[in-house]
């Protein structure tokens, strides 16, 4: 094609495109995320946006007045062609469009393309076809995900599982041979690790939650100072030293309203870290959110002395599987801790804290459930 008449193909293509309704919304097609291809009634291509020359690497000038099976040679996964398998023109009157579905560029690669029939009448001709393109790689991410999440989920349950069919075996195949003291041993561990399982089904359940937008805040005045020192209590109860722990309350806090469960699972999972991964004293703060966060609310920082989160690493902290040493954990938690928070409509960071380790920085703003706004 000469190049005057490239020029001209995809000018008169942009207009056709804009024509088909963009140009009302003030919306340029080349603004679009997705790969946009038109073609009109007699199935050349009016429309060719900079998504679609990015994920099919061909051009405009080639795309634009071409057949659509030449300029998007597509095939489906056994090797068929696509346009002449589905026929838009020529097959059935009642048809609207294609699903979207993977199908296959020139030299193998993968994209997923989506199609709709336009026409100015059920059943009448086809006057336009409408593509939308879209590379799989987000889609290939996501799969990696929920394959690594589905990894880690077999590999966290194989462990209190086989300890817990093993106990509970030699138990009933001797039980008269073992002391009580070693009854209640096995039957301690036994329990303990059916507590670890739970755990994780829980956290399950909020990734799902959390994944499709479905968690439920029950809203409630709670006493965030309170549920500190419980937490700091359990921790003492457990074995920790009293000097570990240091609480700084303001006092005159907002009114906090809250999920009380789910911002105790925040609160323990954000000191069961310190203590675990972290180092020296731990400190809590609670106060009422500074003129610098730029929101009013509730301000909770926890912080240890120990050696820190790596610069590089904290853009990476509230994603799935992050661990921040190999002493064991899924790697699930802070993801759900930054879930919760969002839920209630607040913001989580981390930094670097005073002595040194590891600042997490929670803010739930002030308000109250919409039933007494």
């Amino acid at each position: 094609m000469a190049v005057g008449t490239s020029r001209l193909a995809e000018t008169h293509g942009a207009l056709l495109c804009q024509s088909g309704g963009l140009e009302e919304f003030g919306i340029d097609p080349d603004d679009l995320p997705d790969g946009l291809v038109v073609a009109d009634e007699t199935g050349r291509v009016i429309c060719f946006n900079d998504a679609a020359v990015r994920i099919t690497a061909v051009s405009k000038g080639e795309a634009l007045g071409l057949p659509l099976e030449r300029a998007l040679p597509l095939e489906d996964l056994k090797g068929c062609r696509w346009w002449t398998l589905t026929d838009p023109y020529g097959g059935l009157a009642t048809r609207v469009g294609q699903p979207e579905r993977n199908l296959l560029l020139p030299g193998g690669r993968e994209v997923l393309v989506a199609v709709r029939y336009v026409r100015e009448r059920p059943t009448g001709p086809v006057r336009r076809l409408v593509i939308s393109l879209r590379g799989t790689e987000a889609r290939r991410r996501t799969e990696r995900s929920h394959a690594e999440l589905i990894a880690t989920v077999a590999h966290e349950l194989r462990s209190p599982l086989t300890s817990v069919k093993g106990f509970t075996a030699t138990l009933l195949a001797k039980w008269e041979r073992f002391t009580d003291d070693q009854k209640r041993l096995m039957l301690e561990t036994v329990d303990a690790d059916a507590n670890r399982v739970t755990r994780l089904i829980a956290e399950l359940l909020d990734i799902s939650r959390i994944d499709s937008g479905r968690l439920e805040v029950r809203r409630q005045p709670i006493d965030i100072a309170a549920a500190v020192g419980r937490h700091i209590q359990a921790h003492i109860a457990s074995g920790q030293s009293p000097d570990r722990f240091f609480a700084r309350i303001q006092r005159r806090l907002p009114d906090l309203w809250a999920d009380p469960d789910k911002i105790d699972q925040v609160l323990g999972n954000l000191l069961e870290n310190a203590v675990r991964h972290g180092a020296g004293t731990v400190t809590i703060e609670v106060a009422p959110a500074s003129a610098k966060d730029d929101e009013k609310g509730t301000a909770v920082t926890v912080s240890d002395e120990g050696p820190g989160i790596p610069e590089e690493s904290m853009g990476r902290v509230f994603t799935r599987f992050w661990r921040g040493s190999k002493r064991g954990g899924t790697g699930l938690g802070l993801y759900i801790v930054k879930g919760i928070v969002e839920a209630h409509g607040g913001t989580i960071t981390v930094g670097r804290g005073p002595g040194g380790g590891a600042e997490f920085r929670f803010i739930l703003p002030v308000g109250a459930p919409a039933y007494l706004a």
